[in-house]
């Protein structure tokens, strides 16, 4: 197949942090949507489940494991990716993590891990990425996950939230250089769903803000306006929207899929 075609049939969609949770569904929409799968985790058991869950639907898809805080594996998981397919449309940084503390009670190491995973991954992502896009014809598109807690800040996620405004800035001045090269750059922010992270968050405040079990989660989830909390499928809905030739349009945004909490 040759590098150059740009057919749904052709198309390839890269997603970091995919062998479970959010990315994963993010990868099986992409797939159901037509593209060939790059699965890309730190976590090669789960990876290698991930792609034979895939495998047997009848989706076409590869695995490639590496950490995203490495710029190396970035570049090596771009070149697995072409070598197997031809080219890349569509790269999502998805992996992240999270931190839930007091401000005054964040260490070192925490702050290193969150940084490189959450800013270094998107950063070494979008250049291996671009890098090959440039070499493409058509659209490129790269997608970053960013967070309400990039567009508002919250008690205990200080750090969190720190990195996620980092990627939000980050996805604008991108999207600024990669335009010349048909390199669209958009983000996706989502809100607040039963994961997990909130099952910490929520612990959090009843250690070190005196709130009773579920008060925090009742308190975020009460005021979303479309009246529940958030499904893996609303953002992998966004992502669809923004990997398809119907957002050729659309670079520089960090788009809110929170069900109406932050209006920014």
């Amino acid at each position: 197949m040759s590098a150059n075609k740009t057919s749904t049939e052709s198309k390839v969609a890269v997603i970091t942090g995919s062998a479970a949770g959010l990315g994963n569904g993010i990868a099986k929409r992409l797939a159901e949507d037509g593209f060939k799968i790059v699965l890309h985790d730190i976590d090669e058991d789960n990876l290698k489940q991930a792609e034979q869950t895939l495998k047997d639907t009848g989706f076409e898809v590869t695995a490639v494991v590496g950490d995203v805080a490495n710029r190396d594996d970035q570049f090596n998981l771009v070149k697995q990716a072409v070598d197997k397919f031809g080219r890349i449309d569509v790269f999502v940084n998805n992996a992240g993590v999270e931190s839930v503390a007091p401000f005054l009670e964040i260490e070192e190491q925490e702050v290193d891990k969150l940084f490189n995973i959450n800013v270094k991954g998107v950063i070494f992502g979008t250049q291996a990425a671009a890098e090959q896009m440039k070499q493409q014809e058509g659209v490129g598109k790269i997608i970053n996950a960013c967070s309400i807690a990039g567009h508002e800040s919250y008690e205990m996620l200080s750090l969190y939230c720190a990195t996620k405004f980092a990627v939000r800035s980050f996805t604008y001045a991108t999207a600024k250089e990669l335009a010349e090269y048909d390199i669209r750059v958009n983000a996706y922010c989502p809100g607040v769903a039963d994961t997990p992270m909130w099952e910490r968050i929520d612990q959090a405040f009843v250690d070190h803000k005196g709130y009773a079990p579920k008060q925090a989660w009742n308190e975020f989830t009460g005021g979303i306006l479309v009246g529940r909390p958030q499904q893996p499928e609303d953002v992998a809905n966004l992502v669809s929207f923004l990997a398809s030739k119907d957002a050729n349009y659309i670079t520089g945004q960090t788009i809110l899929t929170d069900g109406g909490m932050v209006f920014r």
